[in-house]
């Protein structure tokens, strides 16, 4: 059964990738119906495990790219959240997204925003966005504007959960962030940046990866930046996904309901091959050879605040 789902899965968001928005709704629709049931098999599945030591036992994906999905329902399980509600950066067109199935099957409300205006119509055309409280923004965020944006919006304070994943400024967008005190924080990291190192690019607030490095690969910020930003805001690291690509904190009132790690216990090397060449063609080179093409590019050291070679 579940293999049948993931391959009708597969094949309608290959077809959602070139789809018009009337026509992206439609094969939402069917996607949801058996999705959504075997999700929430899942979920109610994590209800009856014991606590986990890694986080990526409870993996799982209905719409997440990778199995953020599980971790995430794991977290909400487990943890006081009194205000059930996220914020998402960066989710396209949201047929793929990590807070898609926190929407439909736990009825949070929730703010999503994307760069593309015309992601933005398709998200607010889709049914869900009648039938949920969902709000949805065409923004470009930066450290300047992201607290403004969000009391816009309407979000502030106590909030359920925040995701940042913007393929560049995410280390200082979640440095500027004062306006929400949410419970979980999932933030993307760049893990071929390694675990040695605290280092982000540095800000720009117009930064774009493919502009930056044809390649793609200069984007981001280490695990281990974030997770000192995570200390210095209040937050406990507990784990990232299984593709390495995403880290998770818990807010430091609720941090003993879940097992805290270390950097260097929860960093996990990606294996995914995005690398391009300069006409933008996916090279399929692996981690470790497709980081040469980017060594010398100029980062930013957050514990000595100081500029240095990659």
């Amino acid at each position: 059964m579940l293999s049948i789902i993931e391959s009708l899965k597969n094949y309608l968001t290959r077809d959602l990738l070139e789809a018009s928005c009337a026509r992206q709704a439609q094969l939402l629709g069917a996607l949801q119906t058996n999705s959504l049931l075997t999700g929430k098999m899942l979920s109610n599945q994590l209800k009856t495990q014991p606590d986990l030591d890694n986080i990526q036992d409870a993996e799982f994906k209905v719409f997440s790219q990778w199995g953020d999905d599980g971790i995430i329902q794991y977290l909400v399980q487990r943890l006081d959240i009194p205000v059930k509600n996220f914020i998402e950066f960066g989710v396209s067109n949201y047929a793929e997204s990590n807070t898609r199935f926190l929407l439909l099957n736990n009825n949070w409300s929730g703010l999503v925003m994307d760069c593309s205006a015309a992601n933005v119509s398709c998200i607010v055309n889709d049914e869900t966005y009648w039938m949920h409280d969902l709000t949805a923004k065409a923004a470009f965020v930066t450290a300047e504007n992201v607290n403004a944006t969000l009391s816009q919006s309407g979000f502030r304070g106590e909030t359920g959960l925040l995701h940042i994943d913007v393929d560049g400024n995410d280390y200082w967008i979640w440095k500027a962030v004062e306006t929400v005190a949410p419970v979980i924080v999932i933030v993307e990291y760049n893990s071929l940046f390694g675990i040695d190192r605290a280092i982000t690019v540095p800000y720009d607030p117009q930064f774009d990866r493919f502009a930056a490095h044809h390649s793609g690969l200069f984007a981001g910020t280490s695990l281990l930046a974030l997770c000192d930003l995570a200390h210095s805001k209040g937050y406990t690291f507990v784990g990232s996904n299984s593709a390495g690509n995403n880290a998770y904190f818990v807010r430091n009132d609720q941090a003993g309901r879940v097992k805290s790690l270390t950097p260097q216990q929860g960093y996990v090397a990606s294996r995914f091959r995005e690398h391009r060449d300069a006409e933008g063609r996916l090279t399929f080179l692996a981690g470790s050879e497709a980081i040469k093409t980017v060594r010398g590019m100029k980062v930013f050291n957050t514990r000595t605040q100081s500029i240095e070679d990659l």
